[in-house]
């Protein structure tokens, strides 16, 4: 009699808990190249004054800038005169989220 390598019941456990895993690493793969937007060393991070200088020329009213997740947040007036929470990527200063309020 041939033995089984595993057994049913646990070929069956191993089975959903490898298709299981696989699922969640899909599921969350989104969040981390979200997440790589403003993944740029803080040496190459452009001066916050600069993308202050840079939105004003063109054109809009800024309230405050910070950094949150490696990003720069910005609260501001758009030309149109929306208020919005924008997030720049520090090097390229490229808009990879806005807020409208």
């Amino acid at each position: 009699m041939k033995r089984m390598l595993f057994p049913t019941a646990s070929a069956t456990a191993l089975t959903f808990a490898l298709l299981a895993g696989a699922a969640l690493t899909l599921q969350s793969a989104p969040a981390r190249a979200s997440d790589d937007l403003c993944n740029v060393p803080k040496a190459e991070w452009q001066p916050m004054e600069n993308l202050e200088a840079k939105l004003t020329a063109d054109g809009w009213t800024v309230k405050n800038i910070k950094t949150e997740d490696g990003c720069y947040e910005v609260y501001a007036k758009t030309p149109d005169g929306k208020r919005v929470e924008a997030y720049f990527n520090p090097k390229t200063f490229e808009a990879v989220k806005t807020k409208e309020d």
